[in-house]
């Protein structure tokens, strides 16, 4: 984290300057046993990619409302700092019919068909995969996204005082609340660069979404994510503790 950075996609870049090798998101999925880990870069490049589909193709501006049904996943982070990189607003959780677009996992699809502007669905099948055949009505995030440009440039300077996230039923952050918010979670839990947080929290909270993500990036560390906890054996936990490298947790 610089002192200069404004916005959620600033903590982003500054993260990819220091060290772009390094790991940044490991995914877990202990429903299916999908296991992914992203490097700054690698994340970086789906942020690039997803920010010109938003951008280009969805055609939303800054301050336009993106509803984002998706639990926590690799891929929802991605959403994140996509939304972040172009100005629009990240609504996790949000009302579709209220949203200029609308971004859903599998289970949300009904409820994402209340959006009447674009919508976007993703599979959350391990490896990212495409859906077997894509829901009507929906873009399927899987076949829109490779074609998207490596680098993206958003056509007008993203406000870091312009709202950039909210949560269904709580108030409007912006970027730089977002950033300072993050910065001082990231104090609070003593996160370093060399820090690897596990989170099995989801992503309709502050506190998930921070823990999550947010924190770990403005530290200069890493995060575990993890999906359905809940099926792992006794004591799997402790051993993904270990061979993770886990200084921290968030359950």
């Amino acid at each position: 984290m610089n002192a200069t950075d404004g916005t959620p996609a600033d903590l982003l870049r500054s993260a990819l300057a220091a060290d772009p090798a390094r790991p940044l998101v490991t995914f877990y999925d202990d429903a299916t046993g999908e296991r992914v880990e992203l490097s700054v870069a690698t994340f970086a490049n789906w942020v690039a990619k997803t920010a010109n589909l938003i951008q280009d193709d969805l055609g939303a501006e800054p301050g336009d409302r993106v509803a984002l049904l998706l639990p926590a996943h690799w891929q929802t982070a991605v959403w994140v700092l996509a939304c972040s990189s172009t100005g629009v607003l990240a609504d996790l959780g949000g009302d579709p019919a209220s949203a200029a677009v609308a971004v859903s996992g599998p289970d949300a699809l009904e409820e994402a068909r209340a959006c009447r502007g674009e919508r976007v669905a993703l599979s959350l099948r391990p490896l990212g995969g495409r859906f077997p055949q894509a829901p009507q009505g929906f873009l399927d995030y899987a076949v829109e996204v490779p074609s998207q440009g490596d680098r993206f440039a958003p056509y007008s300077p993203v406000d870091p005082d312009a709202p950039a996230l909210t949560f269904a039923g709580g108030g409007e952050l912006t970027g730089r609340q977002v950033v300072e918010r993050a910065g001082a979670d990231a104090a609070t839990r003593g996160l370093t660069p060399v820090s690897r947080l596990l989170s099995g929290l989801p992503y309709n909270t502050w506190d998930g979404l921070s823990a999550g993500l947010l924190a770990p990036l403005a530290a200069g560390g890493s995060v575990v994510l993890c999906r359905h906890l809940d099926r792992l054996a006794p004591g799997a936990l402790d051993q993904r503790r270990e061979s993770e490298r886990v200084t921290g947790t968030a359950i």
